[in-house]
C-alpha cells in the first residue's frame, strides 16, 4: 500500500479532487502555503493500493496544469531594493510524495 501526499495550486485543487473521486481515490485534504511565493496551497493525502498509484497520477497531471504568472518579489528576498520589478514565475502543476505503508489501520 501507498500514502500519495500531493500539493497542488489551490486554482486547481476543486478539479483535481473531484476526478481523483470519479476515479474512486478518495482523499484528505489539508490547507497549505509554499514558502516561495507565500500562495495558497491545497495538500492531499490518498491511500492506494500500490498497482494504482501510475492511475492516480494520470488523473492529477489531468487536472493540475502549469502556468507563468507576474509576481512581486517579499522584501526579504530583494535584498534591500526599494521597489521589487513583477517577475515572471511557474505555478500550477503537482508535487507528489508516493510513499511506503507499513500498516493501515481503519476504525
Amino acid at each position: 500500500m501507498k500514502l500519495m501526499v500531493i500539493i497542488v495550486n489551490n486554482d486547481d485543487a476543486k478539479a483535481v479532487s473531484k476526478a481523483l473521486v470519479k476515479n474512486k481515490f478518495y482523499s484528505t485534504k489539508l490547507a497549505s502555503t509554499g514558502s516561495f511565493l507565500l500562495s495558497g496551497n491545497t495538500t492531499m493525502l490518498v491511500g492506494c493500493q500500490d498497482d494504482e498509484v501510475e492511475k492516480a497520477i494520470e488523473v492529477i497531471k489531468g487536472e493540475a496544469h502549469q502556468r507563468k504568472k507576474m509576481v512581486t518579489p517579499i522584501a526579504s528576498m530583494t535584498a534591500g531594493l526599494l521597489s521589487p520589478s513583477p517577475i515572471e514565475v511557474t505555478v500550477g502543476g503537482a508535487t507528489i510524495f508516493i510513499l511506503d505503508v507499513e500498516k493501515f489501520v481503519k476504525l
